[in-house]
């Protein structure tokens, strides 16, 4: 029997060096490979009209890092060129029995797909090659229920994940069907096993809607606090992995958690920090973003991705080692206009700049007004600070107050809540000219002078 060739197959962690051409069973002939305790993923993705093939691969290197976060070994990836998804299986009917037989000869775990399944697909994909068929959802899921650790991030992930498995509760055995309740007055069809699954489901889905809206209350009533202190908000978006938490210790000394991975840190963390000209702000790390984000996740994390929405500034961080930096900037850039932030002024710092020198000076002559900076090294810092410290004074307006000699807690507060361009001394007090954010000029309305 000639054994068929399959072209769009790479096959990973085997003794020969080309085997993308060899027939499964061939090239595991003389191959010895030795299972570990992490799961063996095999990768698959369709490259339809609107994506090139480079994309996909792109795509699927990006979603291989992600399995890799979770705690798998990629062994092998295959993809198909298709017009439109198969209803049943996503690829072919021709290129599933492909994809059985080389998870069979490979001994894989599980089947990731770096395409959106839906309930049918994923059941039908089980089915047919016979172990866990997942997609790039389920692992982003995945990712961040283990990397989830506050109370509200722990229920935001746990509400993302129970509105993705809900439709995907399946008909199980011929015993899970039967009735849940006899006897007098319980007489009649009963609930089934399916049934009290989904019933159970949309419970605590309800219960933990109430639970983030009393969480997200508490957040609320903490941002009003900090809006009455008059402080300007910062807040650092970007990719994941480009640099966030990095930057944050670097200008503030957070000690926020630093890995080279992905959404190694979903809990948001802000501390203050004081600008060149005196004034301070409060500079907030927010969750990474990704391409592709589920939508479940945008969803569940709107309140703690509210600070974004609700600061003055957003510092976008670009990686500028990364494979396509634009495309990462492209991607952050829908999420923010999904959560409503898009509005939001943005400053782009071009984040690893010693890791790829060049690739961050073309970054910045093509955003003009991005500042190039290494997080790493520090080098840079004084330019970015700079920077910030342009973009909140472009924010807030230039009073003139007029200031009794034994009101010195006036004077200590507007030193405290914006920068004091100019004082002067006269007979009735101390003029003062300073930048303030319309909250603390509101507030010191009866000192300043009216021309």
């Amino acid at each position: 029997m000639v054994r068929p060739t399959l072209p769009r197959v790479t096959i990973l962690n085997l003794r020969y060096e080309d085997q993308v051409n060899t027939p499964y069973q061939e090239a595991l002939g003389s191959t010895l490979i030795s299972r570990g305790i992490r799961e063996r993923i095999v990768l698959v993705a369709v490259t339809m009209p609107d994506r090139t093939d480079d994309e996909t691969q792109e795509s699927l290197d990006e979603l291989a890092q992600l399995i890799d976060t979770a705690g798998a070994d990629e062994v092998a990836r295959i993809t198909q060129r298709r017009d439109a998804p198969d209803s049943a299986y996503y690829i072919g009917k021709g290129k599933a029995e492909e994809l059985k037989e080389l998870c069979l000869a490979l001994d894989s775990d599980t089947v990731v797909f770096d395409n959106e399944l839906s309930p049918g697909q994923q059941f039908n994909l089980e089915k047919l090659l016979g172990r866990t068929a997942l997609d790039r959802t389920a692992v982003i899921l995945d990712i961040f229920a283990q990397n989830a650790h506050t109370l509200e991030g722990k229920a935001q992930v746990e509400l993302a994940l129970l509105r993705y498995r809900l439709p995907r509760i399946r008909r199980g055995a011929k015993a899970g069907l039967s009735q849940q309740a006899g006897g007098i007055g319980t007489r009649g069809p009963g609930e089934t096993k399916l049934e009290v699954d989904r019933r159970r489901i949309g419970e605590r889905i309800s219960r933990l809607d109430r639970e983030l809206d009393n969480l997200q209350k508490t957040r609320q009533e903490q941002r009003k606090g900090r809006e009455r202190s008059g402080l300007g908000s910062v807040a650092i978006v970007g990719y994941t992995n480009a640099g966030k938490s990095s930057l944050l210790n670097r200008l503030t000394s957070a000690g926020v958690l630093v890995e080279n991975r992905l959404f190694a840190t979903l809990d948001p963390t802000t501390r203050r920090l004081a600008l060149p000209g005196g004034e301070p702000v409060l500079l907030s790390d927010t969750v990474g973003f990704v391409r592709r984000l589920p939508h479940g996740l945008i969803e569940a994390f709107k309140s703690t991705l509210e600070v974004a929405v609700n600061s003055d500034l957003l510092l976008h961080v670009v990686d500028a080692s990364a494979v396509d930096p634009n495309g990462q900037i492209a991607a952050v850039r829908e999420v923010l206009a999904e959560i409503d932030a898009d509005k939001v002024p943005e400053l782009l710092v071009i984040n690893k700049s010693d890791l790829d020198p060049d690739e961050a000076k073309r970054l910045v002559y093509e955003h003009q007004g991005a500042v190039a900076f290494s997080a790493m090294t520090g080098e840079g810092l004084n330019d970015l600070l700079l920077a910030i410290g342009d973009r909140m004074r472009a924010l807030t307006t230039v009073i003139e107050l007029l200031i009794p000699y034994d009101r010195g807690d006036i004077v200590a507060t507007v030193h405290r809540e914006g920068e004091v361009v100019s004082i002067a001394n006269e007979d009735e007090g101390m003029r003062v000219r300073a930048r303030l954010a319309d909250a603390s000029a509101g507030r010191l309305s009866e000192f300043v002078v009216v021309k």
